[in-house]
């Protein structure tokens, strides 16, 4: 009985199995010959970045919301005449990009660095097929600069960095203006005798001896109630806790210590 048991398992394992196998048999395939055919992505798909530079404007927004830090910027501050332009939306930028380096070997294609851009210059794209043999391949850097012209914009920004530094620094060592002579003890004494002049003609009840001085009528409400009787509650009795004489209860004496 155990053998023909263990067959009826085997068969009835094999059976349930092939129930969702079997009916495929009928249907009619849906492979895809890739390369040459392509599946259809959908609207959203996140995979490749890329960033159009003509809109980025330096801010590290994108590399301060990268979970995993797969963004570099570097920048340098424009001097003079010498600007980076305006956006497409017509901001003005600031800075000049000299470093933006994507590591997408790194890139976990979350999307957070797309949100907090303000130019909406950074965006994922459709874009999956990009295998290189090469770890060092897979950093795409998205600078228009030549290598020339970021040394240049670099030595120019650090140039006017340490103007302004000197320029404060002088400004910190120059000798602040001395303060104001203070006043002759004669012109504080007049100043104080006109002021007091001017507070007794303000009031001129001071003026007057106290005796003469008009008395501060009460107010109204005040005096009406001076004029109401004052009802006098009756004595209370004493309650019947009042009455009790005070219990005191015994403290308990402090060991002291042997």
């Amino acid at each position: 009985m155990s053998i023909l048991s263990d067959i009826w398992e085997g068969v009835r394992t094999t059976l349930i199995g092939l129930r969702v196998t079997v009916p495929y048999i009928w249907r009619r395939p849906v492979t895809l010959q890739y390369p040459h055919e392509r599946p259809d992505l959908p609207e959203r798909t996140r995979n490749r970045l890329y960033v159009n530079m003509d809109d980025c404007i330096g801010c590290d927004q994108c590399a301060r919301a990268c979970p995993v830090n797969c963004i570099d910027i570097e920048t340098a501050k424009s001097v003079g005449e010498d600007s980076p332009g305006v956006t497409s939306n017509g901001k003005r930028k600031a800075l000049w990009v000299t470093r933006f380096d994507i590591d997408i070997a790194k890139c976990c294609y979350c999307g957070l660095c797309t949100f907090p851009c303000p130019t909406e210059c950074i965006k994922m794209t459709d874009v999956f097929e990009f295998a290189e043999q090469e770890r060092n391949n897979l950093i795409y850097s998205y600078v228009t600069l030549t290598p020339a012209e970021i040394l240049e914009k670099i030595a120019t920004s650090e140039e006017a960095e340490r103007e302004l530094a000197e320029q404060k620094k002088a400004a910190a060592a120059a000798p602040k203006p001395a303060a104001a002579p203070a006043a002759p003890a004669a012109t504080r004494a007049a100043f104080s005798a006109s002021a007091s002049r001017r507070c007794r003609r303000r009031s001129p009840q001071r003026n007057r001896p106290p005796a003469e001085r008009p008395r501060p009528s009460r107010p109204r409400a005040r005096r009406r109630a001076s004029r109401r009787p004052q009802r006098r509650s009756p004595p209370r009795s004493p309650s019947r806790r009042a009455r009790r004489p005070p219990t005191r209860t015994p403290r308990r004496r402090r060991r002291s210590p042997r």
